[in-house]
């Protein structure tokens, strides 16, 4: 009797995830035929880009070097760190050396004041940048020459207030970077444009994002987010509440995965999907119904158990591939990561993990960053585990250093 039950749930299970990936082939056509024929435009305000920066990372010169070889006639690179001794602070300044055509500045922040360091760092460099619109890019995001003509381009419509990327994630050497990196392929594209379809732009990513200062200051300024984990979320959802326009590029960027290790690489996973939990509670619950993998394997075992393995098996298999074809469509044919095709067959294996990454997304409210503890709070705030900090205002007194 249970596992027929077991069975009914693996069904069921797998009809909803079915459900999902329709939506997510949906999506990926829709986004397909919406850029078939991008605009050739002419469009080239100047730029300000705002690099946090927070020690070395794997691939960082390769990363930061990038943004030095963008085909863009006028823009600046600014970066911040808490420290002028900073290796990834160091390393910014040689890459200026070494291009010296483009205008850098490398600024030093202090030790924050402010729960999220790296907003406290935004708050920095944004003082400084001399143009009103402003790329904020994550320092693990490897980026192609056309990058800034191509993001910028929906800027001309003086209705759009910010434009953000999905990206594709890849791995510095691993089995566990593999899995993490094709969960951002695939996972992470498949969500963001099904939200995009059904409900348009409502947040942004973090790894890019082009605003207005006006728009960050319509919205209380960088102050106003300042103690929030999902900085980027809060950022595009404030701005589009206050009636612009949230737009999701046709550009995808490389997201560099820096974890190498199973703890290195859970523990950056389950922060990301309790900050999803307390900032999208409500979406993040409707997110078990998502996973195909779970429903397979139990499926699987209770029809073994229950004398029906064909049944069993079926569901299994046809999970399975399931999670195989949402691979090569969301993360080759939507972000065009090669690897989402190559090892479609490791994808499911991810699926997986993350319906268990899901459930430790309840276990606790509290993340580990950056070798701090936090804890999280009602709509994604973040508290010091050990000191219950508040945000004290913004105040520059750092030096700066330009190239």
């Amino acid at each position: 009797m249970m596992t027929n039950l077991l069975l009914v749930v693996a069904l069921l299970g797998t009809l909803t995830s079915f459900a999902f990936f329709l939506l997510v082939v949906t999506a990926v056509v829709k986004r397909r035929l919406a850029h078939r024929n991008p605009p050739r435009g002419v469009f080239q305000p100047a730029i300000s880009v705002l690099k946090p920066v927070h020690g070395m990372e794997p691939r960082l010169a390769e990363s930061l070097e990038s943004f030095f070889r963008q085909d863009y006639p006028n823009y600046e690179l600014i970066f911040c760190a808490r420290h002028a001794d900073d290796p990834a602070l160091l390393l910014a300044e040689r890459l200026a050396s070494k291009h010296p055509n483009v205008k850098t500045k490398i600024l030093t922040s202090g030790e924050p004041k402010w729960t999220n360091a790296k907003v406290y760092s935004l708050a920095r460099m944004v003082e400084e940048a001399e143009n009103e619109l402003i790329v904020i890019s994550d320092s693990d995001v490897r980026v192609t020459p056309e990058y800034l003509q191509k993001i910028v381009a929906p800027m001309e419509d003086e209705r759009v207030g910010l434009v953000t990327c999905v990206y594709r994630g890849v791995s510095v050497d691993g089995f566990w970077s593999s899995l993490e990196a094709l969960g951002m392929s695939v996972e992470m594209t498949s969500g963001v444009l099904v939200a995009e379809m059904l409900e348009g732009m409502k947040f942004a990513l973090g790894p890019t994002m082009v605003t207005r200062k006006s728009c960050v200051r319509a919205v209380g300024g960088f102050e106003a987010f300042a103690d929030y984990c999902a900085d980027d979320y809060v950022l595009g959802n404030l701005i589009e509440k206050h009636g612009h326009k949230v737009v999701l590029s046709d550009y995808s960027v490389d997201h560099i995965v820096v974890h190498r290790s199973l703890a290195e690489s859970l523990k950056h996973q389950v922060r990301w999907m309790r900050s999803t939990r307390f900032s999208r509670p409500k979406g993040h619950v409707g997110t078990v119904l998502t996973f195909a993998m779970p429903f397979g394997v139990l499926g699987l075992s209770a029809g073994v158990l229950g004398s029906h393995p064909i049944l069993g098996t079926s569901i299994f298999l046809a999970t399975y591939l399931q999670r195989v074809m949402q691979s090569v469509i969301a993360g080759y044919c939507a972000v065009g990561d090669r690897h989402a095709l190559t090892r479609s067959w490791l994808y499911p294996v991810r699926d997986l993990l993350g319906f268990f990454l899901w459930c430790g997304s309840y276990l606790s409210s509290k993340i580990d960053w950056r070798a701090e503890v936090y804890r999280l709070t009602t709509g994604g705030r973040m508290i010091r585990a050990n000191t219950g900090a508040t945000i004290a205002p913004f105040t520059s007194s750092s030096a700066e250093t330009p190239n």
